[in-house]
């Protein structure tokens, strides 16, 4: 059985840091990323991550803030956050697929539970 474990949200200051942490139980995957969903609006990409070359990609909200990576001994992926943001408060979900990279939360088929982020201003 597949399972995505998240932790690491809080509640933190405007220009504070928070790193997220995905444990897989079940299986590795080939692309895992992060999404998040704010209150009323729809869930969006914010970075991806391949497994064969560790290429991430992200949106351009988290470019030069967010730093995505894995750790394929732990079976963990990891989004570290700098500089956070009112605006990136949300639940932080990730998320993984055994297909090619996407930023679209269609192409992914196994989902954690979501951790909450808090910036406050």
């Amino acid at each position: 059985q597949v399972q995505l474990v998240e932790s690491g949200g809080g509640l933190v200051q405007a220009g504070g840091s928070l790193r997220l942490s995905c444990t897989t139980l079940g299986r590795t995957f080939y692309t895992m990323a992060w999404f998040r969903q704010a209150p009323g609006k729809e869930r969006e990409f914010v970075a991806a991550i391949l497994r064969n070359d560790y290429t991430p990609t992200y949106t351009n909200s988290g470019k030069g803030r967010f730093t995505i990576s894995r750790d394929s001994a732990k079976k963990t992926m990891y989004l570290q956050m700098n500089s956070l943001k009112p605006e990136d408060t949300a639940i932080y979900y990730c998320a993984a697929s055994g297909g090619g990279y996407s930023n679209r939360v269609t192409d992914y088929n196994y989902w954690g539970q979501g951790t909450q982020v808090t910036v406050s201003s």
